[in-house]
């Protein structure tokens, strides 16, 4: 008789068909993304913890101590001690009162590309660069980018910036706060709202994150108000991360925070 499989849930990510449903499979994955996360590993080793990396912070690259578990409650219930390690890196986050920093895999795919399986040599790596973006664009986009840009980082020294596709991410320093695209006539900003009205952004477009809206840079005028939104949204996400809530475009406003 054949050894029983049993598999976790269809993801069919990055040639991962389904979901992990141990810390070996959480491991597998976590280096799938790894790059997508502005992190290099240096090691990993036997013993507590688990990993050595490196993650980008705008300034440099900042030593971090990495625990995988399936789940981050593990982490306590192996008697871990948390002053020694900066994050738990798990798929699934059951542990609300964590005191440090989660990244659950669960949630963190949802937010990123896929990158299909091909034969080789029929794919291809697609870069991007701020520098190409700018030639693109038309001269008054350009302009409003770089007034905005140079208005947004000075909100505060910890902010970076990372292009794709489409336009550019704003980091804060440790994820995303703001998805800036160029558009023809403007810049289209889509931020972190938490869930909450901030006035000028629009909750009513067809991207499913209840923690996310959009605003609109069509004019120099413009740029003063989406600056103090963008001001809000960096202290949101900033208050979001220091309590371990999802942040990704599926992730659920708290009940907490509907009745506000």
């Amino acid at each position: 008789m054949a050894k029983q499989s049993i598999v976790g849930d269809l993801i069919n990510f990055r040639g991962l068909v389904y979901s992990p449903m141990n810390e070996n499979g959480v491991i597998f994955l976590f280096g799938k993304v790894v790059e997508d996360l502005n992190m290099y590993i240096e090691e990993i080793k036997p013993g507590y913890p688990d990993c050595v990396g490196r993650r980008f912070t705008g300034k440099g690259w900042e030593r971090v101590a990495i625990e995988f578990e399936y789940k981050s409650s593990s982490f306590k219930a192996h008697g871990h001690n948390p002053k020694e390690c900066d994050i738990i890196v798990c798929w699934e986050h059951d542990w609300p009162d964590c005191p440090i920093e989660v990244l659950e895999l669960h949630e963190i795919i949802k937010t990123l590309p896929q990158k299909p399986v091909e034969q080789p040599g029929q794919g291809g790596n697609e870069e991007y660069s701020l520098e190409e973006h700018l030639k693109n664009a038309r001269p008054e986009v350009r302009s409003l980018f770089k007034e905005f840009d140079k208005k947004v980082r000075d909100l505060s020294e910890d902010i970076w910036i990372k292009p794709f596709k489409q336009g550019v991410t704003y980091y804060s320093p440790e994820r995303v706060f703001i998805y800036l695209e160029f558009k023809e006539k403007g810049l289209r900003l889509t931020l972190f709202t938490r869930g909450k009205d901030l006035k000028g952004v629009e909750k009513s477009w067809k991207v499913s994150g209840a923690k996310w809206g959009r605003i609109y840079i069509r004019q120099k005028k413009d740029i003063a108000p989406a600056i103090i939104v963008c001001k809000e949204s960096y202290k949101l996400i900033k208050e979001a991360i220091k309590v371990n809530e999802p942040t990704g475009w599926h992730a659920e406003v708290e009940e907490e925070e509907e009745e506000e």
